[in-house]
This record gives C-alpha cells, sequence and structure tokens, in this order.
C-alpha cells in the first residue's frame, strides 16, 4: 500500500532493514529477519525491538523509500506484507515516474512532485474502495463541490467520477485531478504557484487511445481537431480507459446520432449517469455482442460456474450469463464451449445432487445441462424462476411447434395458415429438373451424415452445445436442406419467430397497397435481385421479395428500406421460407450488422475503419506500399454490405454468409484479410486503384465451391481486358479455412473496441463533411473571410450543443438530427441566439442588447418555428459587417416594423429612435378600418430623405484644394 510521505533518517533504522533494488530516486528494502533462512533469532529480536519502538507493533517486512540524490533525509512512500505487492509498486514508479524526474532542475521539485503524486494516490485508492463498497460518500461530495467551484458548469452537468494523475504539457507533468462528467472532460492543477484549467467536450474528441511517449510507457491521449493532450500516472490506468470511452462514446451517439442509437433505459437521461452505470453498460454490450442477442436483454448476473459436456465427459470451466430471457454459458478457454438457453425453451430446475451447488436445467427438446460450483445459488434459483414465470406468461405454450419444426422435430399442432410461401424458394427449383452431378450429391449426402451425427452429440435445437467442431462443419458448407433452419438457430431468429406468431401475416396485410417513395424505392429493386437466379425470373420469387421487404420496412420505418437489403433478402428466400426469411432479416439488420442499414450507413464505415485497422496489424506489407488504405476500404464496402453476394457467384458466397450467421461480422472481416493476402503480390505491384480493382475483381470471380450441388450459376462482376490471361480458380472452402487458421484469432471483444474507437472518427468525419458543405453554401453569399466563418460556425454548433447539454426537453426539437439536409442539421432558439448576438454582434447597445437580439431572431425566423440556421445567422452578421449603408439602415428599419416588432414588445423608449431614423409617418400595426400599411413605400421614402440629408450636408463643407473623403457612420 502506498504510505502519506513523511521525512525520516535513514542512518536511526539502518541495521533494521536491508536495500533490495535501489535507482537514482528510489530505494527497495526488506526487514531484516523476514525471508532469511535460518534467521528465527534474528527475526525474534527485530520483532521485539519493533514491539518496543514502534506502536503498531506489527511493521510491513518491505518498503520503498524516496531518496534524492546528495540529501541525508529519505521519505517511506509504499510498504508491502509480500514481495509481490512491493514489486508492483517499484514497477509502476519505474514506470510512471522515474523517467520523468529527471525534467525537473530542483531537487526540492522533485520531492514535491513524487509526494502530491503519492498523496494524490493514497486519496484515489481511498475513493475507490469507497465507491466499491458504497461507504462515506462525503468523499465524493468535497470532489463534487471542487468541480463546480473550479468549472462553474449548471447543475446539470453531473460529475460521474474523478481519478488523480498527470496532464503532460510539452515535456513538463503537471500533477492534478481528472474529472469526468457527462458532457466534458475536465482537468485541473494547481502545483508550484500556477494554475492549469482544461475543459474538453467528449463532442470534440476525435480519437482516444493507449499509448506511450519517451518518458512514459502506457498513458492516454485525447486528440480534438486542435490539440492532443496527454494524461498519465493512473493508478488504474484499465478502468480509467474504459470509464472515458463509455462516456466518449455514449455522448457522442446522444448527441450526434441518435438517429441509430438506442439508449440503455439506465442511460436515457444523462443526469442519471452513474460510473456503475457505464460499467453495466459495457458488460450489457459485450454479453449481447458475444451471445448476439436482441438489443433489449439486460444482463442481470455473470457467475462462474462449471457445465457438464457430454461429448468430453467431463465439466468445463466457464461463466455463466443471466439476462432477461437467456441463460448462456461460455467457457474459460476461448472456442471450447458456448451454450444458449432461452427461458421459454426451460422446462424444469432441479437443484438436488451429490456435486457442490449443482443447477440441472431441463429444456422442451429433452436436453438436460448440469452448472456445478455456482455461487449464491438458491437466490440464483429464485430470481431465474420469477423471470421464468414471467416469460411463460408472455408467450404461451403453443409456440413450441414453431422451435420444434424449425429444428426438424414433428409435433402434434398444425401450422398456421399464411398467405406467404410455404417452402424455400430453391426447393421449388431443385424439383424443376435442374439436378446436380452424382458426384455433388454425394458431397452433400456426406456432410449431411456429419451433421446428423454432431445433431445426436451436441444436440439439434438452438440450445445446442457450440465447438469448435461445428465451426469446422460450417467453414465447410452447410447441407442445403439444412441452411435455412442452422441460420435460423445460429442467429437465434428462431426465437423471435416462436414469440410473436401470426405478426409477419399481420405486416403482410397492414403494409401491402400502401404507396409511399419507400415501396418505389422497393419495386425498383425488386428485379435487379439476383437476377442471374431462376427463382427471381418469375413473379412467384418477386412476389415474396416485395412481401418482405415492404413488411420490414412497416415494421421499422427508422430503416425502412436500404439498397443492398433486397439482395440479402432475395437470399434468405432461396433457403428459408417466407417468415423465416423475414426474422432472419430482422436478426441481421437490428442485431448482427447494427447501423448498416440507415440514412448514414454509420455501422457500414465504422466496419470499414476497422479493417483499415487489421490490414495494417495483419498485412503490415500490403499496408506500407498502398499508403491510402481508403481506397481499398472503399473497394471492400459491398463486401460488406452484401456479405459478398454482389461480388462472388452465389454458390460460393452462401458458404461465406454460412460462416456469417455462425460467426458474426468476424467472418466477414477475416475472410476480407484472406482475400487481400492472396492477391498481395498483385495488389503491390498494382500502378493505380482501378487496378487493384480490377485484380480483386477477377479473383472473386473466379472463387467457385466445389460441393455445391446445384447449377453453376454465372456472375458478371470483374473487368476483363484483351491479353490477360485467365485467373485460376480458388475454392470458397480452402479460402474460409485459410481464413480461420490465419485471422481467426480476433475476439468478439478485440472487435467491439475497435469499433468502438473508429466510430469516434466516423461521427467526428460526418462532423466535419456536414461542416464543409455549409461552409461551400455559405461562402458565396457572404463577404465573412472563410477562416472567419468556421470559427463562427464553431460557436453556433457549440451553442447548439450547449442546448442539448443541459436544457430539459421541450416541444421544439432541438436535437442534432443527421437525417436533415446539412444546413439545418445545426439549429439555435431564441435564448440561444441573444447569447450569440452579444457575443459576436455590432450592434450591441447597452441594456437594449436583449431586446435588439429578440427583434433580430423574430425577423430571421422566416418559417416561425423558432429554430434558426446558420445561414441565417451569418447573412445577417455580414451585413452588420460588411454590408452598405443602404443595407444596414435597411435591416434597421425593418427591426422596427413587424414582424420583428410586436405589440408586446418591451422597447417602448428605444434609443435607437434618432432623428436620422425619424419620419414624418408613424409605425402603426394596423388600422381599425382593416386597411394595412405598405412599410415597403415607407423604406424607399426614408432611403430617399436620408440621400437629400447626405448630400445637403456635403454641400455645407467648405471648398478646400485637396480632396475628401467622406465615411458615413
Amino acid at each position: 500500500m502506498w504510505l502519506k510521505p513523511e521525512e525520516v533518517l535513514l542512518k536511526n533504522a539502518l541495521k533494521l532493514w536491508v536495500t533490495q533494488k535501489s535507482s537514482c530516486y528510489f530505494i527497495l528494502q526488506r526487514r531484516r529477519g523476514h525471508g532469511e533462512g535460518g534467521g528465527r533469532l534474528t527475526g525474534r529480536l527485530v520483532g521485539a525491538l519493533d514491539a518496543v519502538l514502534d506502536s503498531n507493533a506489527r511493521v510491513a517486512p518491505f518498503r520503498i523509500l524516496l531518496q534524492v540524490p546528495g540529501s541525508q533525509v529519505y521519505s517511506p512512500i509504499a510498504c508491502g506484507a509480500t514481495l509481490e505487492e512491493i514489486n508492483q509498486h517499484w514497477d509502476w514508479l519505474e514506470q510512471n515516474l522515474l523517467h520523468t524526474l529527471s525534467v525537473f532542475d530542483n531537487k526540492d521539485d522533485i520531492a514535491s512532485f513524487v509526494k502530491g503524486k503519492v498523496k494524490a494516490l493514497i486519496a484515489e485508492e481511498t475513493s475507490s474502495r469507497l465507491a466499491e463498497q458504497e461507504e462515506e460518500p462525503e468523499k465524493f461530495r468535497e470532489a463534487l463541490v471542487k468541480f463546480e467551484a473550479r468549472f462553474n458548469f449548471p447543475e446539470a452537468e453531473k460529475l460521474v467520477t474523478y481519478y488523480s494523475c498527470c496532464c503532460w504539457k510539452g515535456r513538463v507533468p503537471r500533477q492534478g485531478w481528472l474529472y469526468l462528467s457527462i458532457n466534458h472532460l475536465c482537468f485541473y492543477s494547481f502545483f508550484l504557484g500556477k494554475e492549469l484549467k482544461l475543459v474538453v467536450p467528449w463532442v470534440d474528441i476525435q480519437k482516444l487511445e493507449r499509448t506511450s511517449n519517451v518518458f512514459l510507457t502506457d498513458t492516454i491521449r485525447i486528440t480534438t481537431r486542435n490539440k492532443e493532450r496527454d494524461f498519465s500516472m493512473f493508478l488504474n490506468l484499465d478502468e480509467v480507459f474504459k470509464i472515458m470511452e463509455q462516456l466518449a462514446d455514449v455522448t457522442l451517439r446522444r448527441l450526434l446520432d441518435n438517429e441509430g442509437f438506442d439508449l440503455d433505459p439506465g442511460l436515457q437521461e444523462p443526469s442519471q449517469i452513474t460510473k456503475r452505470d457505464l460499467e453495466a453498460r459495457a458488460q450489457n454490450e459485450f454479453f449481447r455482442a458475444f451471445f448476439r442477442l436482441p438489443r433489449r436483454e439486460k444482463l442481470h448476473a455473470v457467475l462462474d460456474c462449471s457445465l457438464w459436456t457430454p461429448f468430453s465427459r467431463c465439466h468445463t470451466a466457464g461463466q455463466m450469463f443471466t439476462s432477461d430471457s437467456y441463460v448462456c454459458f461460455a467457457s474459460k478457454e476461448a472456442g471450447c464451449c458456448k451454450v444458449i438457453l432461452p427461458l421459454r425453451e426451460v422446462g424444469l430446475w432441479r437443484t438436488r445432487g451429490l456435486l457442490p451447488n449443482p443447477i440441472i436445467v431441463s429444456i422442451r427438446s429433452k436436453m438436460a445441462f448440469q452448472f456445478i460450483e455456482l455461487a449464491d445459488r438458491d437466490s440464483l434459483v429464485e430470481s431465474l424462476l420469477a423471470r421464468l414465470k414471467q416469460v411463460h406468461a408472455d408467450h404461451p405454450v403453443l409456440h413450441l411447434c414453431f422451435i420444434q419444426q424449425a429444428c426438424g422435430v414433428t409435433t402434434g399442432f398444425g401450422r398456421i395458415e399464411m398467405v406467404c410461401t410455404p417452402e424455400a424458394l430453391v426447393a421449388g427449383f431443385r424439383r424443376s429438373g435442374s439436378q446436380s452431378p452424382d458426384s455433388r450429391l454425394s458431397r452433400e449426402q456426406i456432410k449431411m451424415r456429419l451433421w446428423n451425427d454432431h445433431f445426436v452429440e451436441y444436440g439439434r435445437t438452438v440450445c445446442m452445445f457450440r465447438t469448435e467442431k461445428i465451426r469446422k462443419l460450417v467453414a465447410m458448407g452447410i447441407p442445403e436442406s439444412l441452411r435455412g433452419k442452422l441460420w435460423l438457430l445460429f442467429s437465434d431468429a428462431v426465437t423471435d419467430l416462436a414469440s410473436h406468431p401470426g405478426y409477419y401475416g399481420n405486416l403482410v396485410e397492414e403494409s401491402m397497397g400502401k404507396c409511399c417513395l419507400v415501396t418505389e424505392e422497393i419495386e425498383r429493386d425488386l428485379h435487379r435481385s439476383l437476377p442471374e437466379h431462376p427463382a427471381f425470373q418469375n413473379e412467384t420469387g418477386i412476389a415474396a421479395l416485395r412481401r418482405v421487404l415492404t413488411a420490414y420496412a412497416h415494421r421499422n420505418p427508422r430503416i425502412g428500406y436500404c439498397q443492398s437489403m433486397n439482395i440479402l433478402t432475395s437470399l434468405l428466400l432461396l433457403y428459408a421460407e417466407e417468415e423465416e426469411a423475414f426474422w432472419l432479416l430482422v436478426a441481421v439488420c437490428e442485431r448482427m450488422l447494427p447501423d448498416y442499414f440507415n440514412h448514414r450507413v454509420i455501422g457500414a464505415q465504422v466496419d470499414q475503419s476497422v479493417f483499415e485497422e487489421l490490414i495494417k496489424e495483419q498485412l503490415p506489407e500490403l499496408a506500407e506500399h498502398m499508403h491510402d488504405l481508403s481506397a481499398l476500404a472503399s473497394i471492400s464496402l459491398s463486401w460488406f454490405l452484401t456479405l459478398f453476394l454482389s461480388i462472388m457467384p452465389l454458390e460460393s458466397a452462401v458458404n461465406v454468409v454460412d460462416c456469417f450467421f455462425y460467426d458474426g461480422i468476424k467472418a466477414i472481416f477475416q475472410l476480407g484479410l484472406a482475400v487481400l493476402e492472396a492477391n498481395a503480390e498483385d495488389l503491390c505491384s498494382s500502378k493505380d486503384d482501378s487496378q487493384a480493382l480490377m485484380v480483386l475483381s477477377r479473383f472473386l470471380d473466379h472463387i467457385k465451391s466445389e460441393d455445391s450441388p446445384g447449377p453453376r450459376l454465372g456472375s458478371h462482376h470483374a473487368f476483363f481486358s484483351d491479353g490477360q490471361e485467365p485467373c485460376p480458380v480458388t475454392d470458397i472452402a480452402d479460402l474460409i479455412r485459410d481464413s480461420y487458421e490465419k485471422f481467426g484469432d480476433q475476439s468478439v471483444a478485440q472487435i467491439e473496441h475497435m469499433r468502438c474507437k473508429h466510430r469516434m472518427r466516423v461521427l467526428q468525419g460526418h462532423e466535419d463533411t456536414t461542416k464543409q458543405n455549409v461552409l461551400r453554401v455559405v461562402i458565396p453569399e457572404v463577404s465573412v473571410l472563410p477562416e472567419d466563418l468556421e470559427e463562427l460556425y464553431d460557436l453556433f454548433k457549440r451553442e447548439h450543443m450547449m442546448n442539448c447539454y443541459w436544457e430539459q426537453p421541450r416541444p421544439v426539437a432541438l436535437r442534432h438530427d443527421p437525417s436533415r439536409p446539412y444546413a439545418e442539421q445545426y439549429r439555435i432558439d431564441a435564448r440561444q441566439f441573444a447569447r450569440l448576438f452579444q457575443l459576436v454582434s455590432p450592434w450591441t447597445c447597452g441594456a437594449h442588447t436583449e431586446i435588439l437580439a429578440e427583434r433580430t431572431f423574430r425577423l430571421l425566423d422566416e418559417n416561425m418555428d423558432h429554430l434558426i440556421e446558420f445561414k441565417a445567422f451569418v447573412s445577417c452578421l455580414d451585413i452588420m459587417y460588411n454590408g452598405e449603408m443602404n443595407e444596414k439602415i435597411k435591416l434597421l428599419y425593418r427591426l422596427h416594423i413587424p414582424p420583428a416588432l410586436t405589440e408586446n414588445d418591451r422597447d417602448s423608449q428605444s434609443p435607437l429612435k434618432n432623428p436620422l431614423l425619424s419620419t414624418s409617418r408613424p409605425l402603426l400595426f394596423g388600422k381599425s378600418n382593416g386597411d394595412t400599411v405598405d412599410y415597403q413605400k415607407q423604406l424607399k421614402q426614408m432611403i430617399k430623405d436620408l440621400a437629400k440629408e447626405k448630400d445637403k450636408t456635403e454641400k455645407e463643407l467648405p471648398k478646400m484644394s485637396q480632396v475628401w473623403t467622406v465615411f458615413c457612420p
């Protein structure tokens, strides 16, 4: 543990301690008699001496002293009961402090800096313990008071947590406190008589990363558009980085990407966010991504346990995850075993047995799962039974027929009649006479036998044991007769299908026949969806595709319909029944490829950015040759949007989709890397992007599936040139196997972490694009310099964001809406405009500035929605600063007539009414007889009067030989 530094003299205790390690500034010592062979007598003597000299009677056997070269005064800064504990402190000092101290010239500064850092670490340790035990909240309240006093935020700016750390300013560290609030990252330091305050809004952060520099091995770097800041010397850097990452992600998505971001219920109200909420959100996101469960699932508990695995005839150590509707298990050894148990499939719980703390879960398909070594088993069973009762109440047992039929089990229940096609389209196509050669059929039969053997040992329902063996079977290609059913199980779409009987039929009835922009887009793309396949060369396939796409657009209007959904849905209809294809589409769009299918395809762009990083890590030579990886990423965009369906022969691409439904987006990442590696030599020799595109297109077009039982379908995606050598054929099974062997080590946690990191960059890239487009429209219409216009845009956006930070929700929708035109994405209301007017307008007039700002806002608010855009704001400022005199006078005049002037206007004695602006015609709102006032005519007459007044003034000037220039006020 760290100790509060107090000065002692080493010579007073020289005989009681032995130095084991030393450096320029620190000494690690061991207490004599501790750990010495045959030193029992010495230990007793030292112990007796400790009892006499030390009031605590027990002295830690290890300690670390701070020593300043040339000084006889030493300060203990850490102690430990074991060598391992004290070595952890020593390693922290070496990594975080030792290199830093060399920048100080004064020895007293060194001692002061180290002591201040240790005291801060002690305070942080205490704070962490209190946060965990929820005791003594006074410490947090004290930090909150300091935070409010130092940064003067409104009360709505909630402090989430705080840490002691150093902020680097050049090569000099500044010791202080880092405050993390819901909208800002703040740092405060008062060191050696100098105060330092930093405030960084989360929405300004473009990159958040862990890095190292010359002095420190591990720092957190915050990058904004204009600055980089390094923070280091945290007691627990991992925890700090995770909290910062969560806060940045939540705030950026809440403020910049509300189009496709559903906040967790605990994060709906930013002022209620706590550190514990953020940690729970991180756990929830990992849980849902790892098991690919619906976004609504909330994780309740994670427990260490062991599960009986009959295929290995032993208990496998791992963790149990319990949520609203699922019990899941994952082995500690990656890839060894994974189980997903929907609670609606659970029939019985038993807790009796000879093994320690057992729970036996029986499911409806006559399988049982035995969990042992569960801590607090009774309370776990009680909570699970309560949720099980709720699940069965919400979804009656009638759903069983759907699950069992999807898994190939017959029941006595009848099928519900639907308007949709009763079977997969490819089944009817096979019966039409397009039979495959005997060799391919035999391979298909071999795969069927392997799968049937696997089902016997590992289970055939959604509750099957998922192991490395099933991954190998999937990589070989799923048999066509099982493909649709297994896609339902792997994606857990079978649970949605069972939970919503009749839902799809109702959607079809409600949506068909309605005409809107979405249905028009769907109709345009119907005949472009796998046109080479005979199943979509007749009305049966086209009609099924129309129903599924229209029903989904009706179910999820936020997504509606996006290009590439038609290609994916066509494939789903080939191997699954129509209702099953609908729920598979739901699973892909809403949880397997989050944010892919929306206005800005943020999810696809994030994964493209992740793919770039993976290329740099896994294929460094290719990355070094292709300096601009964004071009390569743009080429591969269709790989992600269509899962290779649009650029690979269908009989090969369907194997890729098999892997996708089992392993998620990881399968697409690793296959993309395998494609690039197979063409690395040709890509490195390519002269430009078009040649690289040709190389990849020819390679992908010549990927074949030797095991496909269906007919060979032509592909028209490749580019050909005369005189080119024929491209060698690649078997898809070999390519997939290579992708797993060479690039399959990426875990779900790593991919999700990279997604979080790159989402920041993608969202900020969209913000830059919005800014550039707005400025491109505004620059030709005003006289403001581009660099000044850019600063004004930043001020305008910041004012909008401040309203999003702290204002309560109001009837007018002020949130950022990325689906709107660029110029309308950021708008401000009257109060925000008044603050900006006070700050940047040249027309400020003391107490009447607020009234003038109100009138100006009413004048600019042409559509009377109580909001104005950036273009209107800048156009007004341009007149005030750069307009001709007549333009300025016209603007002033319009501020004194409706709509700027109202009957309730507070400015009854405005100082703006000077003789120059006075006319013989009074300003009237209306006449009793209903006549209207022609203000335009008044304005023209006023300008004429002003011109005459100006001519008269000029004639009275004295005649002189030199030329005079008259400046108008």
